[in-house]
């Protein structure tokens, strides 16, 4: 990765409002189960979160295919990402997660992976008694693909 893009990934995690009056216990790992490359926003799951009855995007926050974090979700309000795991939980989705049949896969890019790290490292900051969880270590699916 390029320095500047190290920098602009940095300059937009540290620029996210972490803290949140509710108690944190838990941070979920999530993909947005597109296709390998395959761009969206989180206005584009938050149109499907509605779509299927959400108040509002379930996730906190998205991660772009460029590294990019998008605040979904208010951090101080319950997420909809995990059943019976949301009232204390952050949830963070990377977009991609399938492959080009929508089989699970690991395709987070470079800059994906820096921003999740450097996500996580700053929550835990914020929230050091959080434990990290992927959904399917909570709920019976394959996400988040890795």
């Amino acid at each position: 990765m390029q320095k500047e893009c190290i920098e602009r990934i940095e300059a937009c995690v540290n620029g996210l409002r972490l803290e949140s009056s509710r108690k944190i216990d838990m941070i979920v790992l999530h993909c947005s189960a597109t296709p390998q490359g395959r761009d969206v926003t989180v206005d584009d799951v938050r149109r499907w979160h509605l779509q299927r009855g959400f108040a509002d995007v379930g996730y906190h926050f998205v991660i772009r295919l460029d590294g990019t974090v998008e605040t979904g979700r208010a951090i101080d309000k319950v997420g909809a990402h995990c059943k019976g795991h949301n009232r204390n939980s952050i949830g963070i989705c990377y977009v991609g997660g399938a492959d080009d049949k929508l089989r699970s896969k690991d395709t987070r890019t470079l800059e994906q992976m820096h921003t999740l790290d450097l996500l996580l490292r700053r929550l835990r900051e914020v929230y050091p008694k959080a434990v990290v969880r992927k959904h399917r270590e909570l709920a019976a699916t394959d996400c988040p693909g890795f």
